[in-house]
């Protein structure tokens, strides 16, 4: 075995580890409403979660994993310690946040180191300035867009609701949020797990292993697998953050925020955008509580967390 394919192979391992460790870091932004509004219990809900980040894999495409993996840095700056250093970088910054229980985003971790590794290796010239447009913009548009159609579906839901009590409303959106919690899972794993695909496709590139830049079918299985089993085993100090100091859910709420993020992630992927799931459903929920009072949202959390964004 030569020592190139060695270096291939260690970076796909490495590269599912990132997954792995993504889909355990993340797991609150697909479990924290769900869980908090205790209509699955915290074992029920990863197990729920899981399933749909890997059914994920099936039908939606590659666009995200094209963006990454050829879209935002010139491969020919792309060798295995760039690939090895910007993977390096997300994992060490996600499980720093883990442990402080800062809901950090992995998907911004991944592309800043990999973006840094290959300033180091080819200088600002290996960023593709086209790729990141889009990127950078939704920085800002995906918890602005999930915080405003939380705002709008609450306001919906309130109104529409209004005529019967607060025990039977509860019952309807306990069957709902299971709905909605399943479409936040599909496109949270949609837009995360096609990160890693890009990222392996371009170690096979320039590796020499792929005649063209492509994301073959056992890669997109790969990735969809070890992200699932990442949000299995639960990043319970995120789960805390998310789902109870940031506002107070009711079920209600929780489908509000879930269809909201579902709706934000689904419309990145389909434009090749690798967003942050954790601002989306963070943008969503502080839109549910804002729709009671300004008051109902703990502002001080919210500030921690947008400047451990800056600081990703």
């Amino acid at each position: 075995m030569d020592a190139t394919l060695l270096a291939v192979l260690a970076l796909i391992l490495i590269a599912l580890t990132f997954d792995f460790i993504n889909g355990f870091h993340d797991a609150a932004n697909s479990i924290a409403t769900v869980v908090s509004t205790r209509v699955l219990t915290p074992g029920q809900a990863v197990l729920w979660a899981a399933a749909f980040n890997f059914l994920a894999a099936f039908g939606f495409g590659t666009a995200v994993a094209t963006t990454i993996g050829r879209g935002m840095i010139d491969l020919a700056a792309v060798t295995s310690a760039v690939i090895f250093s910007g993977l390096l970088g997300a994992i060490l910054w996600d499980l720093i946040t883990w442990y402080v229980g800062l809901p950090t985003s992995s998907s911004h971790a991944l592309v800043g180191g990999y973006a840094g590794a290959a300033i180091a290796k080819a200088g600002v010239g290996s960023l593709i300035a086209s790729g990141w447009t889009l990127t950078l913009l939704f920085i800002v548009l995906a918890p602005l867009m999930g915080m405003l159609i939380a705002l709008l579906l609450s306001f919906v839901t309130l109104w529409m609701f209004r005529g019967l009590s607060p025990r039977r409303v509860d019952s309807w959106f306990r069957r709902l949020q299971l709905l909605s919690a399943a479409l936040y899972s599909l496109g949270h794993g949609t837009n995360d797990a096609q990160k890693t695909m890009g990222i392996i496709a371009g170690a096979l590139f320039t590796g020499g292993y792929l005649p063209a830049f492509t994301i073959p079918f056992w890669v997109i299985i790969s990735a969809h697998l070890a992200i699932a089993l990442g949000t299995m085993s639960g990043g319970w100090r995120i789960v805390n953050t998310m789902g109870t100091k940031i506002t107070k859910l009711q079920p209600f709420g929780g489908f509000a925020a879930e269809t909201s993020g579902a709706i934000t992630l689904f419309a990145a992927s389909s434009l090749g955008v690798p967003v942050s799931t954790t601002q989306t459903i963070t943008g969503a929920i502080i839109g549910v509580g804002a729709i009671k009072r300004l008051s109902a949202v703990r502002w001080g959390v919210a500030q921690q967390i947008v400047w451990a964004w800056i600081l990703t």
